[in-house]
């Protein structure tokens, strides 16, 4: 150990006793600093949100870049909903942290499992989530902040359509159904998805690229059904952007011969 911390001692907390209790939630003050310690990114899985259906087991990587003059003694990061350290409710722990590192400027990987029966255990943990993050300087500088990153967590969304008939005459009205369901980690099964704005797309056979045909709201049980005039061959989907608390989804398009 560098002669800073011959007394075990760094920025009032014991290591490696301030890991566990950062781990656990329960490490105080937050949002401190003291030197030329720094964090300058955190990423948390990507930058994607994370999406888990009922039975998801995921593993999430979180890159941390830490920064001091004098190398890095520790790093690392605690991700969870609710308010840090004293209202937490849902929280992944890293599988282990930075370490020691004899560089000035190092970029960590961190990693977290998150599971649908135990991480996200109810619908209430979906939505925003923070990262407490915290870096030690190997001469004792350190800095700790609570909130350094927002990111998402997300119920799984599920689509399907079907258009009817096939094949059908030019003209002559096309009906297309389906239904939205979203995982519900409390019941840890698939719901109806109630009153959600879904778009009907289309593709013209022979090309690439969806477009809007009109708007739907899902109803109290997730389904849709919505009708169009019969123009040209190709196909109809459904296509849902998401809410703040369920991923975006699209189903594959289903195909109509026009005659």
């Amino acid at each position: 150990m560098p002669a800073a911390h011959a007394d075990g001692k760094a920025h009032g907390f014991s290591l490696p006793s301030f890991a566990k209790s950062f781990a656990k939630g329960t490490a105080t003050p937050a949002d401190e600093s003291e030197g030329d310690t720094t964090i300058s990114s955190v990423v948390v899985n990507a930058g994607k949100p994370v999406v888990l259906g009922t039975t998801s087991k995921l593993t999430v990587k979180v890159t941390l870049t830490a920064s001091d003059p004098s190398g890095i003694y520790d790093a690392d990061a605690f991700l969870y909903h609710g308010t840090y350290p004293d209202n937490v409710d849902g929280a992944a722990t890293s599988t282990k942290t930075c370490g020691l590192q004899n560089v000035a400027k190092y970029t960590c990987t961190l990693s977290y499992t998150f599971t649908s029966q135990d991480t996200v255990y109810k619908n209430g943990l979906a939505g925003t989530w923070k990262v407490a993050a915290y870096a030690v300087g190997q001469d004792g500088d350190f800095v700790e902040n609570d909130a350094i990153k927002t990111f998402k967590v997300l119920r799984t969304s599920k689509l399907t359509v079907n258009a009817t008939p096939e094949p059908v005459k030019k003209g002559a009205t096309i009906t297309i159904a389906g239904a939205l369901t979203v995982a519900n980690w409390d019941t840890l099964k698939y719901g109806g998805y109630a009153k959600q704005k879904v778009a009907l797309q289309f593709r013209k056979a022979g090309t690439t690229n969806y477009v809007n045909v009109k708007g739907i709201t899902s109803t109290s049980t997730g389904s849709l059904k919505t009708t169009v005039k019969a123009a040209q061959d190709g196909y109809f989907r459904f296509n849902f952007v998401g809410s703040p608390t369920a991923a975006a989804v699209a189903v594959a398009g289903d195909y109509v011969d026009v005659k």
